[in-house]
Parts: C-alpha cells; sequence; structure tokens
C-alpha cells in the first residue's frame, strides 16, 4: 500500500468513496487465538503503523501551525510542474518555486524550513516503507502455498440447506457480494445483483451474497437480512458462513462494503475486488466485462 499523500488527495478519495461504500464497518465478531509467529508479526505490524501515524502527524501539524501560509500552496498545486507521485518534500518545494512571487519573504521562510523537516520526515516515512515491503515479501513468499478461501467452503443457505465448494465447480464463474444489513449501498444494489443473476445464468455464472451479520447461523440477522432481500426483489442465494472459517476470516478483513468478488469454477478468486455498487451503470458495465473474461476462460479450458 502507497502510504505518502497529500492532503488535497485524501480529501478527494475519502469525498469520492462516501458516494459508492460504506468504509471500515466490521459488523462480525471475528476475536479468534492467533499463534505466537501471527501475534509477532502484528505487533510488529502495528509498531509500524504506530511510527508512520506519528510521521504523518507531525507534517499535519506543520500544516496546522501555520495554516494560512499552506492554504495557498495547496491552493496552487495544480499549477505546479513537479511531479505528486515523486518526493513529497521536493513536490512541495517545486509549487513554492513556481509559485514564489505570491509569498512574502516571511512567508517563503517558513515554507522553506517546514520543507526541510517534511523532507527529513519523509526521509524516516520511506526507511519504514521499504522495511514493511520487505516483511510483506518474505510474508508473501512464505504463505505462496495458501489456498483461496473457498477451496474448503462450508456455509448455509438462508433457508437452512448445507453448501460446500460444490457451488463454485458447478458454475463457469460465481459473483460473491459481500454485505451488510445496515450499509445502504449494499442495499441499494441489491435488485441490480438479481438482475445480473439472471442475466449470466445462461453462461454458467451465478451471484451469492454474503451478509457478514449473519456469520454463524445468526437467526436474527438472517430474518433481517432475508427480509430486505424479499423487499428489494433480490432471490438469488444468500449464505451465512462460520466466522472461523477461511471464507469467514476473508470476508472479516474486508474494510469497505460493498464489495464484489469473482470466483471461478476451481474456487480461485480471479482479478481485484469491485468495490462499490453495480446499481452505478459503469461499475455494473466493469463487473459484466470481467465476468464474460472469466467465462470465457473457463470456455477455453474445457
Amino acid at each position: 500500500m502507497k502510504t505518502k499523500r497529500s492532503l488535497l488527495l485524501i480529501f478527494t478519495l475519502c469525498a469520492a468513496l462516501s458516494l459508492t461504500a460504506c468504509n471500515g464497518k466490521q459488523p462480525a465478531n471475528t476475536e479468534k487465538p492467533q499463534d505466537t509467529q501471527t501475534e509477532s508479526s502484528a505487533a510488529s505490524s502495528d509498531d509500524s503503523s504506530s511510527e508512520l501515524d506519528d510521521l504523518y502527524q507531525q507534517e499535519n501539524q506543520l500544516f496546522a501551525d501555520h495554516k494560512d501560509v499552506w492554504d495557498k500552496v495547496f491552493g496552487m498545486m495544480n499549477k505546479s510542474t513537479a511531479d505528486p507521485s515523486g518526493n513529497y518534500a521536493d513536490y512541495l518545494a517545486g509549487t513554492v518555486e513556481s509559485n514564489k512571487d505570491s509569498f512574502t519573504e516571511d512567508e517563503l521562510k517558513i515554507l522553506n524550513d517546514d520543507i526541510e523537516t517534511i523532507r527529513e520526515i519523509e526521509e524516516k516515512i520511506t526507511a519504514i516503507e521499504k522495511k514493511n515491503a520487505a516483511s510483506d515479501s518474505n510474508s508473501q513468499k512464505n504463505n505462496s502455498d495458501d489456498v483461496s478461501p473457498f477451496k474448503d467452503f462450508s456455509a448455509k443457505d438462508f433457508d437452512g440447506n448445507s453448501v460446500d465448494e460444490s457451488l463454485f465447480s458447478k458454475n463457469a464463474v460465481t459473483v460473491v457480494n459481500f454485505w451488510f444489513t445496515g450499509c445502504k449501498p449494499c442495499v441499494a444494489e441489491l435488485s441490480k445483483l438479481n438482475e445480473l443473476n439472471d442475466a449470466i445464468k445462461a453462461s454458467g455464472g451465478e451471484v451469492v451474497g454474503i451478509n457478514t451479520e449473519t456469520f454463524d447461523g445468526n437467526e436474527t440477522a438472517i430474518k433481517e437480512a432475508a427480509d430486505i432481500l424479499k423487499s428489494q426483489g433480490a432471490k438469488y442465494r444468500n449464505l451465512s458462513v462460520d466466522s472461523t472459517s477461511d471464507a469467514g476470516k476473508y470476508a472479516s478483513n474486508i474494510m469497505a462494503f460493498p464489495t464484489t468478488i469473482l470466483v471461478d469454477r476451481n474456487g480461485n478468486i480471479v482479478g481485484d475486488p469491485m468495490l462499490g455498487g453495480i446499481d452505478n451503470q459503469e461499475n455494473y458495465d466493469a463487473l459484466m466485462k470481467q465476468i464474460q473474461s472469466v467465462i470465457d476462460a473457463d470456455s477455453a479450458n474445457k
């Protein structure tokens, strides 16, 4: 994950996400024991995150301490020829240099002093990110034999019928949609998901919902979810999974809802997750294109 970012980029991204997804919702109780190695890795990750948060806070404090002059800089960023994907301090310095006639001598001194401090902070951030990247690379190597969370699948539909990994093997593609009852964007797309399910049936596709509030057969949550599905005319299968299962753990790590993934007949996740509702026509068209790609690949492999 790229952690460097300007305040303007953060605000823009958050504004966009707020229109399409519910973020940070973790409705399921997923507390479970961890082995020593996992706890050690988690502790190390937490330490790194804490260090990064502290460093970003130091940068933010500089911007807050000299808000008026930095607001002028942020307003000029689109006029700068500096590359925002490069060194952050250089980007800020380039913006100031390109517009130096707009600042007083005192303002320029404040900005240049702050930029040098930011440069030192960015060096520390880069060092932590490189360390984290190396750790992530080792982790990926150690986990190279990990299987898909749907390889050994077990669930029950809302009528109490058992479902296993044959769900996927019978389909050229399975569209798995993760949602929860209190998520308005999730509910808003239910009828469109039903439409999608009808559209892909003839090609060997199926839409399946996993409501994260119905983990472990929570009867109250299942009833509430079933009522909402009915009110939206959504008749495709929805499942309750065990929170400690691989699929449950996968769902518990999702940070934005709704999230939709594609699974091939071998139980492998194909492509990247789609965030946001498919009641947005652009998202719907993009998902249909991905679905057709999986179906075509499945047909070619027969």
